[in-house]
């Protein structure tokens, strides 16, 4: 098991599971591919380079993240997902299926979510091919280090400011928070991500925005021209 790391609260070692939610539509980008008359696909599928694609590079920083897991949920296009994800020979990657596939984030995360045998999650986008190994380690230490002290703590990549913040306005993946709380949000939801992490934040959770190591995490590839500038800039 490669990347392996021994994440502790104080002396006890504590698991970290990743989830990385592959299951949209990839609408924005399949809009834009069809306007320029170039093959359309999901934007996970896209390379970055001759051999790795989004879908692939997420995985791939996730797991050098040193995880225990690594769920990774499909839905929409999972036929030709599966196939890049299959690619990737680590035994801690577990592929799993929405059923119905027409369905929002939440039920995404939840599927994850239940298919993890980690106590701590970490939540990732399967299009955050931009978010490095380094911010996700940040991210997962920030959470540990808060949780000696209060249960209820989510950390998250930033949109606005650093440190605690005193709402949830333009947050996304992504975070890490402990996976039996986050369940409680997610179940029986249909909905995108953002109203859940409202409820949370109502519920008295304390959430903490981790700075970013470049400017390019803060980019989120929906489009084609965010991918070309991705591209141009890595």
């Amino acid at each position: 098991m490669k990347f392996k790391i021994d994440y502790k609260i104080g002396d006890s070692l504590v698991k970290i599971g990743g989830i990385v939610t592959a299951a949209g539509k990839s609408s924005r980008m399949i809009e834009d591919l069809k306007a320029m008359d170039l093959p359309v696909t999901t934007k996970l599928t896209l390379n970055l380079d001759k051999n790795k694609t989004i879908i692939e590079t997420t995985i791939n920083n996730v797991l050098n993240a040193g995880v225990d897991e690594c769920v990774v949920v499909l839905g929409h296009f999972k036929d030709e997902i599966v196939k890049k994800v299959s690619k990737i020979k680590d035994g801690r990657v577990k592929v799993v299926y929405n059923d119905p596939v027409d369905v929002d984030l939440s039920v995404s995360l939840y599927n994850g979510l239940i298919n993890s045998k980690s106590d701590n999650i970490l939540a990732v986008a399967g299009d955050q091919s931009n978010v490095s190994t380094e911010t996700y380690k940040n991210l997962v230490n920030s959470f540990l280090e808060r949780d000696k002290e209060v249960n209820k703590v989510l950390t998250v990549l930033r949109r606005r400011e650093v440190g605690e913040l005193d709402s949830t306005g333009g947050l996304g993946m992504p975070f890490v928070t402990k996976k039996g709380n986050l369940i409680k949000f997610t179940e029986n939801k249909n909905s995108n991500l953002n109203p859940i992490l409202r409820e949370m934040f109502k519920d008295g959770f304390k959430f903490f925005a981790v700075e970013e190591k470049n400017e390019l995490e803060l980019l989120n590839i929906n489009r084609y021209e965010d991918y070309k500038t991705f591209i141009r800039k890595i």
